[in-house]
């Protein structure tokens, strides 16, 4: 029998504080014409829709976010089933010559992070290509890294880091459920 430990790691205060060091972050990178945020669907959606917000309330930067469904892009579509459900993908406007930050709110394998990759290169050759994450649980099977991370994790292959958006969720939390083993 296993139990399971959930521990809170951030509340709505401190992702709001985590995002808006991000955004301070990304500006420091170049926040100008040419900068594009988009979301791996689900959360990483919300997250860059956030962090394009702070940049406008903080630097005055409109900055386009879309979004990216990286189902049919998996390395693992046949264990999906035969009828996967299927997001949309929005990338706004041409893309060639941009900076392009792909925002995610969890960094585990790499192999999600190596489909948007994948993805986003159907729409274009952006300028460079960042990664942002919200939380990084360590974990690569992939040579993957952030460039902005939010948190870092010590999370084991059997624990679970939960990000929790108020769009979908109603509420703004990460949180590590840890298995405690066999009991």
């Amino acid at each position: 029998m296993t139990s399971e430990k959930a521990q809170q790691l951030l509340d709505a205060a401190g992702v709001d504080e985590t995002l808006h060091r991000l955004a301070s972050e990304i500006t420091a990178g170049g926040a100008g014409e040419g900068l594009l945020l988009v979301g791996i669907r689900r959360r990483g959606v919300q997250l860059a829709r956030r962090l394009a917000s702070i940049l406008q309330d903080t630097g005055g930067f409109n900055v386009p976010t879309g979004s990216l469904d990286i189902t049919l892009y998996r390395d693992d579509l046949h264990q999906i089933g035969p009828m996967p459900i299927i997001g949309m993908t929005e990338v706004p406007g041409d893309i060639d010559g941009d900076r392009v930050v792909i925002v995610d709110d969890v960094l585990f394998t790499g192999r999600t992070i190596r489909a948007a990759l994948q993805e986003l290169a159907d729409f274009g050759r952006p300028r460079k290509i960042e990664l942002c994450v919200l939380v990084d649980r360590g974990g690569r099977e992939l040579p993957i890294q952030a460039d902005y991370v939010g948190l870092t994790v010590d999370a084991s292959a059997r624990d679970l880091v939960e990000v929790r958006v108020p769009e979908l969720d109603d509420e703004s939390s990460v949180t590590l459920v840890s298995a405690a083993g066999a009991q």
